[in-house]
């Protein structure tokens, strides 16, 4: 499909995602459910939404026709979370669709009748939804953001765009099994590039406030944004911030150099959204989880944004621009 042609499907399918869920059952349909840690109208939730939609229609599905989707979004707070998980359950969807790690923590409480399919989780077999990556072995699969030696080039990145950076702020979510592992994936490496991290809290904008302002101290500052539902929800405060206290940030995802933060790196979100319909479609028809692997991305995206490297003085290496898949200007 011409690029040209693929955009307007994804407009027309992303613009219908936050609205199928107000649509009347014409007849009867297979249901099936969306829980989401973010918002409906957060970027991410718009593009891999519609993403998500679309790769539904491609394989054949009629959305309020043949499938009925029921959304509910959790907007960064764990109670409306958990608030949501048991009215899907009450809707007696098929299988859910769920969009972070508090999602599928909430829907295994509620919703254990219906199958789980995962995207934006990192460490599915540290949180213990699933056995193995290979053998899931029950009724929860899906597809991983990245693995954590991914973390050690988040740090090679930081010291290549920014070289005087010693000291490196590290934004995690400590209420998941991935908070830990990512910043412990980071420590493993920091002490040979001649890092010290400090470790701060996303779990609400307050503390990412009072925890940046409190890290600063001069040039050799630096920041690191870790993959969480937290994350993505405040990601305009963190960008804000980082901007604010004049800090060189690596990020984990792409729409994040969109918006003016300095350069991310991490797999596509459009790509996990088709993959997730797609196992999606096989449940619905007769396949289970327990036979249907959790995948890792294929492919990571390096998205440069020379407009801010200039606001904060760097000069981004030639090197760097050229192994870039996009750079913002």
């Amino acid at each position: 499909m011409k690029r040209r042609a693929f955009i307007t499907l994804l407009g027309g399918a992303a613009a219908t995602w936050p609205l199928a869920a107000r649509a009347q059952q014409r007849e009867k349909v297979r249901r099936i459910g969306v829980l989401s840690v973010l918002t409906a109208d957060d970027p991410e939730s718009r593009i891999g939404g519609g993403a998500f939609v679309l790769e539904l229609q491609q394989l054949g599905w009629t959305i309020d026709r043949g499938l009925r989707i029921d959304y509910r979004w959790g907007g960064g707070s764990a109670d409306d979370t958990r608030k949501y998980a048991v009215e899907l359950a009450a809707l007696a969807p098929e299988v859910v669709l769920a969009i972070g790690s508090p999602a599928v923590t909430a829907l295994r409480q509620t919703v254990r009748a219906a199958p789980i399919v995962f995207v934006s989780v990192i460490d599915p077999v540290g949180a213990g939804f699933v056995d193995s990556l290979a053998r899931p072995g029950g009724d929860i699969t899906g597809f991983t953001l990245y693995e954590y030696g991914i973390r050690g080039k988040w740090l090679e990145l930081l010291k290549e765009i920014a070289p005087r950076v010693t000291r490196v702020a590290v934004l995690r979510d400590a209420d998941i099994a991935a908070g830990a592992g990512q910043l412990g994936a980071m420590q493993s490496v920091a002490p040979q590039m001649g890092v010290e991290l400090r470790p701060i809290g996303v779990r609400d904008a307050g503390e990412l406030e009072r925890g940046i302002s409190g890290f600063v101290r001069g040039s050799n500052d630096g920041l690191i944004v870790t993959g969480s539902g937290l994350a993505l929800t405040h990601h305009e405060l963190i960008i804000t911030l980082a901007a604010r206290h004049r800090l060189p940030a690596v990020y984990p995802f792409r729409y994040f150099a969109l918006n003016g933060a300095l350069i991310s790196y991490g797999p596509n979100p459009l790509d996990q959204y088709r993959r997730a319909a797609g196992y999606v479609d096989r449940i619905l028809k007769g396949e289970k989880p327990a036979d249907l692997p959790v995948q890792a991305p294929t492919k990571y995206q390096l998205v440069i944004n020379l407009k801010t490297a200039k606001a904060l003085g760097l000069e981004v290496p030639a090197t760097l621009l050229a192994r870039a898949d996009e750079v913002v200007e």
